[in-house]
C-alpha cells in the first residue's frame, strides 16, 4: 500500500509542477489553487508512505517520478526539447529509481 501511495504522491507532484508553470508566479488564481492543492496532497501522501518506507528511498522515488514525469509532460504538452541526450538522461533517472526500489 505504501508504494501505491508513493506512486500517487509522485503523480501529484507532476500535476503541481505542471500547474505551477500555468500559475505564472502565483499571479493566476485557479492554476495557483491547483498547484497548492496538489502540493499539499503530494507532500501528505509522501509523509504517509514514509511511515513504512525508508525516507531515503521514498524521497528519491518521489522526486524521480516527479522529475521524469514533469520533463516528459513538458516535452509532450509544452513542446519542450526532446533530444536523444535528454531522453537518455531521463532513462538513467528511471533506472536509478527502479534500483532504489528493488534494493529496498
Amino acid at each position: 500500500m505504501s508504494w501505491l501511495l508513493l506512486l500517487l504522491a509522485g503523480l501529484f507532484e507532476i500535476v503541481w509542477a505542471f500547474s505551477l508553470k500555468s500559475a505564472e508566479g502565483f499571479t493566476r488564481l485557479w492554476p495557483s489553487v491547483v498547484t497548492i492543492t496538489f502540493m499539499l496532497a503530494s507532500f501528505g501522501l509522501l509523509g504517509i508512505a514514509m511511515r513504512s518506507l525508508p525516507a531515503s528511498t521514498a524521497y528519491a522515488v518521489w522526486v524521480g517520478i516527479g522529475a521524469v514525469g514533469t520533463a516528459v509532460t513538458g516535452m509532450v504538452a509544452l513542446g519542450e526539447n526532446a533530444s536523444i541526450a535528454k531522453i537518455l538522461c531521463l532513462l538513467l533517472v528511471v533506472g536509478g529509481v527502479m534500483g532504489l526500489k528493488y534494493a529496498h
